[in-house]
């Protein structure tokens, strides 16, 4: 989901559907990922509301501190807040720019009491972290360069009998029909992002439940559900597509081949063929969730 440029190392925060890594200011979030960030919450609404409730079956009512990993813009943490009315959250990540804008929020949402934030690097370790009731990892797990290390780590900052709440996605979403000229494109897009998987996301798709199993930590629900909003869409979906498909177009540069560039130029452009105008949208999402618990 974003122009990529030579980086370091990932960020646990830029989760991106289009596999690419992104370095940036350390002062600033990627450009446009923050409201493709808001938009899949939106879209996702009730999904992410039935995960939290899953959530909740296991962790309990008892839940008063709150781990959010890679918080992005806050949807998972503030999400959290609202089930759990006595639980506070940490919200880690390694940009000020986002943790600002979580804090902003958590203000303007009547929040701000009961939001603290970690600008740290959650591959290596979380200082200052320990007996945390839930730990939330959405989508940013993968990006860890060591992930024994980091479990081990996110092990130690949970209470026993602490619950960990892993959600992944299995790549791009998927928004032209299947099938046809739109549907073939699509899939040699995600053909050429899985390349860009292997080389900077090594650990996109990695069963993680075996890694949890490894870290000490007893997997209690493992589920791949497959999210699919057909029309009428809900309001943002064109916008989502678009914003997508701008920054696979940018992370696809020498790596299709111009008719494919030229096709992707045109689902941006403006014209008829653009995904704002689209009436054949789709949005299709394979979402991962792994719930573990560290024994008492």
């Amino acid at each position: 989901m974003a122009h990529p440029h030579q980086h370091p190392r990932p960020h646990p925060h830029t989760h991106t559907h289009d596999g690419s890594a992104h370095s940036h200011d350390a002062d600033a979030a990627p450009p446009g990922l923050p409201e493709i960030l808001d938009l899949d919450a939106a879209l996702f609404a009730p999904h992410l509301t039935a995960l939290i409730g899953r959530i909740a079956c296991l962790a309990g009512d008892d839940v008063r501190h709150i781990v959010d990993l890679g918080a992005g813009t806050g949807t998972g943490a503030f999400a959290l807040l609202e089930r759990f009315p006595t639980a506070r959250v940490t919200a880690v990540d390694n940009s000020p720019a986002m943790l600002e804008r979580i804090v902003a929020t958590a203000r303007e949402r009547g929040f701000g009491d009961r939001v603290r934030t970690l600008e740290a690097d959650a591959g290596a370790g979380l200082p200052g972290v320990v007996d945390a009731d839930l730990i939330w990892a959405s989508a940013s797990l993968h990006h860890l360069d060591d992930p024994a290390t980091a479990l081990a780590g996110i092990r130690a900052a949970l209470r026993p009998g602490g619950l960990l709440a892993v959600a992944e996605v299995d790549g791009m979403p998927a928004f032209l029909p299947e099938g046809g000229e739109a549907g073939a494109l699509e899939a040699r897009c995600r053909t050429a992002l899985d390349g860009l998987h292997a080389e900077r996301l090594p650990h996109r798709g990695a069963d993680w439940g075996a890694l949890l199993t490894a870290a000490g930590l007893s997997v209690e629900q493992e589920r791949a559900e497959r999210w699919e909003l057909r029309a009428p869409l809900p309001e943002g979906a064109g916008r989502y597509a678009f914003l997508v498909f701008e920054r696979i177009r940018g992370a696809l540069e020498g790596r299709v081949g111009a008719e494919d560039l030229a096709a992707l130029d045109r689902l941006v452009g403006g014209g008829p063929e653009d995904v704002r105008h689209r009436d054949d949208l789709v949005v299709r999402s394979t979402r991962e969730t792994w719930l573990a618990r560290r024994p008492a």
